[in-house]
């Protein structure tokens, strides 16, 4: 969808970027594939978490399919990525977090689009100094 937005800005016909895209894709230079593995690494990376990252595939125009098979809400390793996001942010290291801050920090994580309950073992794992959160 990008390329083909980025080629109709340039005066491309629609029916030259469907050749263009279909060779592309025939000579395994552009692949949704490799482009959602690349995507769902690259913004993990950065701190995001899975229900951002797929809104943001979707907004690429990455298929449904695709999306599912890169972007996994069950595996534990989003739990890391908000771990590290966590800690990057905040001082672990405070005791007695106000309930104003816990709300903070809660929206915090929530905005960079992680589930609920990834946020709850995210906080519980910091308040109670879980080894889960080792990061």
């Amino acid at each position: 969808m990008e390329l083909s937005k980025k080629l109709k800005a340039r005066g491309f016909s629609l029916a030259d970027i469907d050749t263009i895209l279909d060779s592309l894709e025939n000579e395994g230079l552009q692949s949704d594939a490799r482009y959602a593995q690349s995507y769902v690494y690259f913004r993990s990376q950065r701190g995001f978490g899975p229900l951002r990252i797929k809104l943001e595939l979707q907004e690429r125009g990455v298929s449904s399919r695709l999306i599912n098979t890169y972007v996994d809400f069950n595996d534990q390793v989003w739990l890391q990525v908000a771990c590290r996001a966590y800690k990057k942010k905040f001082d672990t290291q405070a005791a007695g977090v106000t309930v104003k801050e816990q709300a903070k920090r809660t929206r915090y994580l929530h905005a960079r689009g992680f589930t609920s309950d990834i946020i709850k073992r995210t906080l519980t794992a910091f308040s109670a100094a879980e080894t889960v959160c080792e990061v």
